[in-house]
């Protein structure tokens, strides 16, 4: 991921969406709906009982079906799984459960619910037809990227620092059961690879590339050297000497023995089969099928009915915008030379840069102080769960993310974290920091996923789910716009820096669509990048091959923030002095994450309900 990564809540949505179970012992729709503790769902005279017993069933067996989002909301039931969530079965199990509840869910009139309970239904409708549509897609045959997934998202969690506990004897246990999982997804990526290139369905070379070096990162000659050994290394106090001896063995003999000779596989797989076999074209149209899967990809991703056209005009027109307000910026501190040379000295010159991480740490801990005293004037809720600021560990640093968000427990007991990477202080500049903070942090992912998930009478799909691109980054891109009325970009480079952010998602507009849609080579997509924006040359390879492995999910951060700054528009023109800040925040927030239509409805009942 890049610096503006998406949440692990996303990476956790993302997953239960792929779907998981327990390995060699996949769970069927069938068996779900009748394993002890699920709700029923059987018909009552009471249509939002009925509503309601289907929303709690549906969860149960989306979190026994995703043990890792469970384990990321708080819910420790299944620490100890992880499934083979590309394979056969375990797509055809996800795949019965999806058509069970749709047929479910349509059976109950949504004519005699409640507005908040149609809110519910509605969103419901609309995440299990998605799932329906996208079976039309083999994205099983694609398991690998260098942006981000399973391969990223396990050494994190046996950090022993993460979402997975370390607490207890039984904790290590479940994770190296859980290890056995990911042995098994791992040979199943190689079969599906192969698959995938009998059919023509494969990634650019220029992806893979790049997942070569991540995957010999972690070939390493013992299990001592191994990012998976940490845990032995950090027993907690209350663990005797005679387990930690038992179990110090085993995690060696399960690294030596099993996981580690799995990334072998798949390593000399990919280098020596896949590579030669990838594809030198980059668009997702290329694929089999892959202009409708494109299509389906925009439309997921954006939430709207715009076209790959309409979006690329959109962003062109956006990038003149941004520039023409950049080179006011060039004009007020007084530079001598034109925009591009002003992009130089913002790179290259010193007063610009930390030396020392701690001293970036420091900053971005006063800025929270700051932003957290300011925010009453714009909010009337606030999340209970705070946040801190922490270093990204240095385990993962060189390959990590320059900032990202992680959401809180659910309980609370686990503050959320806005994680800073202080590997590549160059990558980290000064006139960037107020309008990151305000994106990953508060009040932009911060306020939007804590509140979600502490969400009263709101059924738990909805609290931990909410998988909308346009909506939880177009909320955290619109945050980064509240800055000045926050008393933030007063100094005219932090104003830049928000522009400066602002631009790379307008870019994204152009260059998803220039590349998915309109034959652009990733060298005319990187020349676009760095003839716009101050951005690395490294930084700008990342995301545009970020783009070509993830198609449209790019295009979420600049619609979705462009529909908000309407719609606010139009309730201040609409309502004039009865128009409250504090309240629209408040609507926009309240439901959780939604698609587009349906948060544009509550809001123009909102204002129709204050005029």
């Amino acid at each position: 991921m890049n610096r503006t990564a998406a949440t692990l809540v996303g990476l956790a949505v993302s997953f239960a969406l792929q779907g998981c179970a327990t390995p060699g012992s996949t769970t069927t729709a069938a068996e779900a709906s009748t394993r002890p503790g699920a709700a029923a769902i059987e018909p009552t005279t009471d249509q939002k009982q009925r509503l309601d017993a289907l929303f709690e069933s549906y969860f149960e067996d989306a979190l026994e079906l995703s043990p890792v989002l469970a384990t990321l909301i708080g819910d420790h039931r299944y620490d100890d799984r992880l499934p083979n969530s590309i394979g056969p079965e375990y797509l055809a199990a996800s795949r019965a459960l999806n058509r069970k509840y749709l047929d479910a869910v349509r059976a109950i009139d949504p004519s005699a619910l409640a507005p908040a309970d149609r809110i519910s239904y509605d969103i419901f409708v609309h995440e299990r037809e998605r799932e329906q549509r996208a079976e039309r897609f083999p994205a099983e045959l694609l398991p690998l990227n260098q942006a981000g997934g399973l391969l990223t998202l396990m050494p994190a969690l046996g950090s022993a620092t993460n979402a997975q506990p370390f607490q207890t004897v039984q904790d290590y246990e479940r994770w190296l059961r859980r290890l056995d999982g990911l042995v098994v997804w791992m040979d199943q990526a190689i079969a599906n690879m192969r698959e995938g290139a009998a059919k023509g369905i494969v990634q650019p070379r220029a992806v893979m590339e790049k997942v070569l070096p991540q995957l010999e990162a972690m070939i390493v000659p013992r299990a001592q050297d191994s990012q998976y050994y940490a845990p032995v290394t950090q027993f907690p106090a209350a663990i005797e000497q005679a387990d930690r001896d038992r179990l110090t063995a085993q995690y060696t003999q399960a690294l030596d023995t099993r996981l580690l000779p799995a990334y072998r596989r798949l390593h000399d797989y990919v280098r020596n089969e896949y590579l030669p076999r990838t594809r030198s074209t980059v668009a997702w149209t290329a694929l089999p099928d892959g202009e409708a899967w494109y299509a389906f990809q925009v439309q997921e991703h954006t939430t709207t009915t715009m076209g790959a056209e309409e979006i690329h005009e959109l962003g062109l027109s956006e990038v003149a915008r941004i520039r023409n307000e950049m080179d006011q910026v060039r004009q007020q501190v007084g530079f001598k030379g034109d925009l591009e040379a002003f992009f130089t000295f913002l790179e290259t010159d010193p007063r610009f840069y930390f030396s020392r991480g701690a001293d970036l740490l420091k900053g971005y801990r006063e800025l929270k102080a700051r932003i957290d005293a300011a925010l009453p004037k714009l909010f009337s809720v606030f999340p209970k769960a705070d946040y801190e600021v922490r270093e990204v560990e240095a385990f993962r640093a060189a390959s990590g993310a320059g900032a990202y968000y992680q959401q809180p427990s659910a309980d609370g007991s686990r503050p959320g974290i806005f994680y800073v990477n202080t590997y590549n202080l160059k990558a980290q500049p000064k006139f960037g920091m107020e309008t990151l903070s305000l994106h990953e942090a508060a009040p932009g992912h911060h306020f939007q996923v804590a509140i979600q998930q502490e969400l009263e009478g709101v059924p738990r799909f909805r609290r931990f789910g909410g998988d909308y691109t346009a909506y939880v980054e177009g909320w955290a891109l619109y945050a980064e716009s509240l800055g000045q009325e926050l008393g933030m970009f007063t100094d005219p480079y932090q104003w830049f820096g928000r522009l400066n952010d602002e631009m790379l998602r307008a870019m994204r507009l152009v260059v998803d669509t220039g590349l998915h849609a309109k034959g652009w080579s990733r060298e005319q997509a990187i020349r676009y990048m760095l003839d716009n924006s101050t951005l690395a040359e490294t930084d700008v390879v990342s995301e545009v091959e970020r783009y070509i492995a993830w198609p449209g999910q790019a295009l979420g951060y600049k619609v979705g923030d462009l529909r908000l700054q309407g719609w606010r528009r139009e309730a201040q023109s609409e309502l004039g002095a009865r128009f409250d800040v504090r309240d629209f925040h408040r609507e926009v927030l309240s439901d959780g994450a939604v698609p587009l239509d349906v948060l544009e409805a509550k809001i123009d009942r909102w204002v129709a309900a204050r005029r």
